[in-house]
């Protein structure tokens, strides 16, 4: 592994644990990354969304936590797409192992430590 990268994390919100789990998995093992949260229940608030975007700005990429809640979030929705605005490279992984919600616009991988850190090498 390099140096730690900045990894922005966009989720629905009904994926929250999943979320907490990512962040537990980093913080238990040689994690090849920092991890940035912007969650919030509210995603519309033109502050949320200027602090989102500069926090994806610093970025190296941002990691998509894909599921059928995926579909629904606008705030998520948005993250993606600011970072595809930013050009930021996004990689989707799917949260549960019966789910393979494929979130338009991004590749998607299933969650393994491999994965996501062979992906956080190549940014």
């Amino acid at each position: 592994m390099a140096d730690k990268k900045v990894v922005f994390v966009a989720f629905a919100i009904e994926d929250e644990r999943q979320r907490d789990f990512l962040k537990g998995q980093s913080l238990h093992t040689n994690s090849p990354f920092e991890y940035v949260d912007m969650s919030v229940k509210d995603a519309y608030s033109i502050d949320w969304k200027d602090r989102v975007r500069t926090r994806i700005r610093r970025s190296a990429g941002v990691l998509a936590l894909a599921s059928k809640n995926s579909l629904n979030s606008s705030g998520q929705k948005w993250e993606i797409a600011c970072a595809l605005e930013e050009t930021k490279p996004v990689q989707g992984i799917w949260v549960y192992t019966g789910d393979r919600t494929a979130i338009p616009g991004v590749y998607t991988m299933e969650w393994t430590w491999p994965n996501i850190a062979n992906w956080i090498d190549s940014l």
